[in-house]
């Protein structure tokens, strides 16, 4: 054989090599879809008055409030109710970027779960920090509601009649 044919067949079982390699690594796909499917996140506010679970991709599947969460007042239960969904959506997500990295990270190069830890930081003003040992959800601080306007005094009443 001609060296020009050598090299082609060595070039051919190169990629035939990597196409194997390939076929073992997304074998996997179908776990980790089962392993996303799973994922679950339950946070429990500080103050124990809601409880929100949040499962794959974000999607909240649960939002419970206890007996003490109706003596709060309209904007404090709202504020108590975002912050803990919004860790209870990101702790989901984060466990699912772990799944992700777990299956493909070697093989794609990317370390997805720290991208998602980043874009967290940002969009919520905190810290990245690194992952503990097991899956913790982030802390974000409480946001205060601005002092309402003396223009604002129909904010929580309505003028309209509901029907």
């Amino acid at each position: 054989m001609s060296a020009h044919m050598d090299e082609l067949i060595a070039q051919f079982q190169h990629f035939q090599a990597k196409v194997r390699q390939a076929e073992t690594r997304f074998a996997g796909v179908g776990d980790m879809q089962e392993r996303i499917a799973q994922v679950e996140t339950t946070v429990t506010s500080p103050d124990g008055n809601v409880t929100v679970v949040a499962g794959a991709g974000g999607t909240v599947t649960d939002l419970r409030l206890a007996a003490g969460a109706m003596h709060l007042e309209a904007g404090r239960l709202s504020t108590i109710i975002m912050t803990t969904l919004r860790q209870a959506v990101a702790g989901a997500v984060q466990q699912q970027a772990g799944i992700v990295d777990d299956a493909f990270g070697d093989t794609l190069g990317v370390n997805t779960q720290e991208q998602v830890r980043e874009a967290q930081a940002e969009a919520f003003g905190t810290v990245a920090e690194p992952p503990a040992s097991e899956p913790q959800t982030p802390q974000a601080a409480p946001r205060r509601r601005p002092a309402p306007r003396d223009d604002d005094y129909f904010e929580e009443n309505t003028i309209l009649r509901r029907d």
